[in-house]
């Protein structure tokens, strides 16, 4: 079959494409023929070697959706889909023709969605849903997302809708807000740090229950638009891991910041989230993916290469002939 693969780190040139052997499930295993596979930020960086418990020579690739053809009897033809940790990491991955996994570790794919889109979500769905769990996002809760327009900051508005929460994005350009209002969000305009404070209270008096910063470089400014006891859910950090904050003005509101990490959930934790998701989308409830950009597995280290350099577009890699 063909894959990319790697079998060392450090530079995006160690991607290959090439042949390798089709994999063969092990018992209360499926054996899934991949119909599309999401390109995530953290599949880059698994190829960069920022994840040192990476085993090589791996597949990468986390996201996938396709059709069941091994396993057991009431699965086959199913059509699933999931993520988690373990596919290229510890197991390979997404970024194949076919990959195995636990039978646990794959959901039934919604109705509503096509393999493209349903490939598209794994990753920022359960991410976005986990900061809202763990930062106790529920009906009336007042909530910031930072970064609003990206693959994680739309699956947390459209989230933060369906669990009634007051909502408002925030973006670095113009017409992302106008993009924003068109779906029904209100919308700030990110401009200086030292100004989100004030630009929140304007919309939320008192602050924001919860911020979700997606980017990594609002922590600071983010404490001074939390209101009383509110949650500051982060999903990166710069380069070298490190930020200063204000902590005296953290701890004088109560606040607390809560840490994102979705390689800490398995592909069967990740099943059940996107049974749940599943059913927001088959009842209308969620928004349609939009803005996937399509392409095939041979022109893989091109796109590995686009999302090192903030490529805006979700891409996910189509396999048509399989």
């Amino acid at each position: 079959m063909k894959a990319l693969q790697f079998a060392k780190t450090g530079d995006l040139s160690a991607l290959q494409y090439i042949d390798v052997p089709q994999p063969v499930p092990a018992e209360n295993e499926v054996l899934v023929q991949v119909k599309a596979a999401g390109l995530n930020p953290s599949d880059v960086k698994n190829v960069l070697g920022r994840f040192p418990y990476t085993t090589m020579p791996r597949i990468p690739g986390r996201d996938f959706a396709g059709v069941v053809i091994e396993g057991p009897q009431e699965m086959l033809g199913q059509e699933v889909w999931g993520t988690g940790k373990e596919p290229g990491l510890f197991r390979d991955g997404s970024h194949a023709e076919y990959l195995t996994l636990p039978a646990k570790g794959v959901a039934p794919k919604p109705k509503a969605l096509s393999f493209v889109q349903a490939a598209s979500l794994g990753v920022p769905l359960t991410t976005a849903w986990n900061a809202l769990e763990r930062s106790l996002v529920e009906t009336g809760t007042r909530l910031l997302v930072i970064g609003a327009n990206g693959a994680v900051g739309s699956a947390a508005l459209a989230l933060g809708k369906v669990l009634g929460a007051q909502v408002l994005g925030a973006v670095r350009r113009p017409e992302q807000i106008c993009v924003l209002k068109a779906d029904g969000f209100d919308a700030i305009l990110l401009d200086k740090p030292e100004d989100l404070g004030a630009q929140v209270n304007a919309v939320f008096p008192g602050g924001a229950d919860v911020i979700f910063d997606t980017t990594g470089f609002w922590l600071p400014a983010a404490v001074a638009a939390l209101a009383t006891f509110g949650r500051i859910a982060i999903i990166a950090a710069p380069v070298d891991g490190q930020v200063q904050m204000p902590t005296l003005a953290l701890y004088r509101k109560g606040g607390s910041v809560v840490g994102i990490n979705t390689l800490l959930y398995g592909t069967e934790a990740c099943a059940g989230m996107l049974n749940q998701f599943g059913r927001f989308f088959d009842e209308g409830l969620m928004p349609l993916p939009t803005g996937i950009f399509e392409s095939s597995l041979s022109e893989g280290l091109a796109r590995y290469e686009e999302v090192n350099k903030g490529g805006a577009d979700k891409v996910v890699f189509v396999f048509r002939s399989n």
